[in-house]
């Protein structure tokens, strides 16, 4: 099995750019997870006094290609991703399990 990836993207103070650039990378996104590297993504819920942010799932043994790949997300070639985070995980339980482990 591949391993498994999490990216957390930390985003600027911009709804509005966010929004307007929001379509543009759910389908790069979606380009990802039709080569079989995303296995999951989402926003994350607000957080008090957190900025806005997202979470990614790869299956990659390799964070260097992973961000390689993401440097090509229009979030960050507008510039609305201030931080991103690249960590193994190792998922153990859960109905979600196969997902990141076919």
């Amino acid at each position: 099995m591949d391993n498994v990836l999490v990216v957390n993207y930390t985003y600027i103070a911009d709804p509005d750019a966010i929004a307007e650039h929001r379509p543009a990378h759910r389908d790069f996104l979606r380009g990802l997870a039709d080569e079989g590297l995303l296995v999951l993504s989402g926003p994350l819920a607000p957080g008090v006094g957190q900025p806005d942010a997202g979470l990614l799932v790869f299956r990659s043994d390799s964070p260097e290609a992973v961000l390689a790949k993401l440097a090509d997300d229009p979030f960050q070639r507008q510039g609305i991703v201030a931080h991103v985070e690249v960590r193994g995980w190792t998922p153990v339980l859960g109905a979600w399990l196969d997902k990141v482990s076919d």
